[in-house]
């Protein structure tokens, strides 16, 4: 028996990946995350037990698993986007450690990657940003030391803020001085699903476009110059003068 951390991807139910499409499909226990998870990830399943765990506490979902072990059945748990990122894993994993139940995680699609495509943009650009900081806007919890977003905007990289839509005007007021008011920044709700809708703007306007939208939650900001840049440099990987494995040199 083993429990498969599956990823769904972002919403639309054709990102899911070929593996975890295969163990929804063949596993006989699914319990997924109902609110984050559309029902069409699950359509052409054969399991025996369907459980949304989206009302379920821990200790609940834990027990259905031991459960599920009890009779030798596989498990598909099944998470939105990239189970590994913001996916409340870990503890799970904790106690199937303790109780010596098999586990595997299958990696989906993050929410990043799909805003990403929604805006036809590189997160990654020669000269303009080559690193990608994923984080979240502290809340309900405190940030480990030399993460608050004043620190990691020190960098000036690219960034995906996750949970943070309803303190925009205080995302603003710590990425100001290191990214100043004329940088791109984009705001999407609910990539990838039917009614996804997004805007984007400056540090300067993005706060009044936002309201306008009345985005509330389900939403995901990236801020960069990679979200609007035009002068950068080739990539090497393509330069007709770059060799390399595959590639020898044009003379």
């Amino acid at each position: 028996m083993t429990v498969y951390f599956i990823g769904a991807g972002p919403g639309d139910p054709e990102l899911i990946t070929v593996k975890g499409q295969r163990l929804v499909r063949s596993c006989p226990v699914i319990l997924y995350a109902g609110s984050l998870v559309p029902a069409a990830v699950l359509e052409g399943h054969g399991a025996e037990q369907v459980i949304n765990t989206a009302e379920l506490h821990l200790d609940e979902i834990i027990e259905l698993i031991r459960q599920a072990d009890a009779k030798g059945q596989d498990v598909a748990r099944v998470h939105s986007g990239d189970p590994s990122l913001y996916g409340a894993i870990g503890e799970q994993i904790r106690h199937l450690r303790r109780l010596g139940i098999a586990f595997q995680i299958v990696p989906g699609v993050t929410a990043t990657a799909a805003c990403a495509a929604l805006l036809d943009v590189e997160l990654t650009l020669p000269q303009v940003s080559q690193t990608l900081i994923l984080t979240r806007y502290a809340t309900k919890s405190d940030m480990p030391p030399g993460e608050e977003l004043h620190d990691l905007a020190r960098h000036g990289a690219t960034m995906a803020i996750h949970l943070g839509v309803q303190h925009l005007s205080r995302i603003v007021a710590e990425l100001l001085p290191h990214y100043g008011l004329d940088c791109p920044i984009a705001v999407v709700h609910r990539a990838s699903w039917p009614d996804q809708d997004w805007v984007t703007g400056t540090l300067a306007d993005i706060e009044a476009k936002v309201s306008e939208k009345g985005f509330r939650r389900t939403a995901l900001i990236l801020v960069g110059r990679v979200l609007t840049a035009e002068a950068f440099a080739d990539s090497a990987l393509y330069n007709v003068d770059t060799t390399h494995l595959y590639r020898s040199s044009p003379d």
